[in-house]
């Protein structure tokens, strides 16, 4: 992971339910010709009933790619979890205790970043409210100092941040605090998180990105990809029985939107607000 977000402006970390998606995040990767982080989260891991399954498939696909690819466990509430994924040889995890009070949130953080990193792996944690998850509202903010504190107090390798975004968004709307953004990214010495990009048009991604996020999680609008593309397949053909009929077309469909947002999130493709820029200064990003 630290190569990863080293080597790149920002790096795309997509979740997955489906090894079709899992394939399809891997493919736009390629097609982009840039790194990207495959994310399994705890809510994924209990539909397939364990962790094993969907992780092995993931390390799998990572070591085969012709980009670099890193696994990463997402929002894992459960220290057993985390330990489970180190030991089947995921290097990534994220340790999600915001729903605890503060002083819980940051001895848990704490104790599972030593392990973690006993371990030789990476963790990142959250602080501040993030809407739409568990306990989280939306219009809550993270705080500069505390976040400083927190990072420093526990040890860990990023920080999840609340600055505007929502889980689960299907509509992309949100708005960001570009100028929080940027206060956090120069209070803090690691990189940041936003989480539910999903909501999150381009050029509130490259505004973000801009301002100093360099790991941007996306899961919900590779969701509705794929449902539109499956739609579209079983209206043309209603009788069709074999799904590799509309999960091939589907997966097609998540890949080539990988590959478009992830020269979003690189900086290759100016929109919006970030367009406006560029031409105002007369020339490239």
């Amino acid at each position: 992971m630290p190569e990863l977000l080293s080597a790149h402006r920002a790096v795309g970390a997509f979740n997955f339910i489906t090894l079709e998606v899992a394939e399809a995040i891997v493919d736009g990767a390629e097609a982009a010709d840039t790194g990207v982080i495959l994310q399994l989260s705890q809510n994924a891991i209990a539909f397939h009933g364990g962790l094993a399954p969907a992780g092995s498939a993931a390390l799998r696909l990572a070591e085969s790619a012709r980009v670099p690819v890193a696994v990463h466990l997402d929002h894992a509430t459960e220290e057993a979890l985390v330990d489970e994924a180190l030991t089947v040889g995921i290097r990534s995890v994220m340790f999600d205790a915001s729903q605890l009070t503060d002083t819980e949130n940051l001895e848990r953080t704490a104790a599972v970043a030593a392990r973690v990193h006993a371990a030789g792996a990476w963790i990142e944690a959250e602080l501040g409210e993030i809407g739409g998850k568990g306990a989280h509202a939306p219009g809550v903010r993270t705080d500069v100092d505390e976040a400083a504190r927190f990072v420093r107090a526990t040890g860990v390798d990023a920080l999840a941040v609340a600055v505007g975004s929502e889980h689960a968004m299907r509509e992309r709307s949100a708005r960001l605090d570009e100028h929080l953004i940027a206060e956090l990214a120069a209070a803090l010495p690691v990189p940041l998180v936003l989480h539910g990009s999903s909501g999150v048009a381009d050029a509130g991604i490259d505004g973000a990105v801009r301002a100093g996020m360099r790991k941007i999680n996306i899961g919900t609008h590779l969701n509705t990809v794929l449902t539109a593309s499956v739609r579209e397949e079983l209206d043309r053909d209603p009788d069709a029985i074999d799904p590799r009929r509309w999960l091939a077309p589907g997966r097609a469909a998540v890949a080539a939107e990988v590959r478009r947002l992830l020269d979003v999130i690189s900086g290759r493709t100016a929109t919006g607000d970030a367009a406006s820029r560029i031409v105002a200064a007369g020339g490239a990003a």
